[in-house]
């Protein structure tokens, strides 16, 4: 497993997060725990870890309740990482050690032209997890809203990762 860290280390893997819509809980304590103010709906989130060109699904976290930060996730990913990881990902993880993002627009000013081609480079490399993303609800099961059990959630999108995994004919990281 260490041969597979360290040419992970080498690579700067990307990372992005999607919700999915759930049942409503019959709770309110639970309605609460998964309702995402973004989209309005109880969700699942889940992060997806790629490398560059999106040929391998690195990590997946699954299941995660709808109003969690794309950044809390990341912080608790990171540590089953090297120290020396890097990874790139979108605004929603700034902030993030070792983690590229591309440069916001300053306040009532314009963005000067190199920092604009400079967040265009960044999302050129940052599409790929995407198209994994695209992969996976391509399922109908992960795109949609799910109506199974909660027990049942990180199940069956694993074996979704599993079957986009094949697909893609990635077999380094088992």
């Amino acid at each position: 497993m260490e041969w597979v860290k360290e040419i992970l280390t080498e690579l700067e893997l990307i990372v992005d997060s999607t919700e999915q819509s759930r049942e409503r809980p019959s709770e309110y304590k639970d309605q609460e725990k998964y309702y995402s103010g973004k989209n309005k709906n109880h969700t699942f989130k889940n992060q997806i870890i790629t490398t560059p060109k999106g040929t391998e699904i690195v990590d997946v976290i699954v299941g995660e309740k709808g109003p969690v930060s794309d950044v809390k996730i990341l912080r608790k990913q990171q540590d089953k990482f090297d120290k020396k990881q890097k990874f790139q990902g979108d605004k929603a993880y700034e902030g993030v050690e070792r983690t590229t993002t591309p440069k916001k627009k300053p306040r009532k000013k314009e963005m000067p032209l190199e920092i604009k081609e400079e967040n265009q480079e960044k999302a050129r490399k940052r599409i790929f997890v995407e198209h994994v993303i695209r992969l996976i609800k391509i399922f109908g099961i992960a795109r949609e809203r799910f109506r199974l059990k909660d027990n049942n959630y990180q199940k069956v999108i694993l074996t979704i990762c599993g079957l986009v995994r094949l697909r893609i004919r990635s077999f380094i990281l088992a």
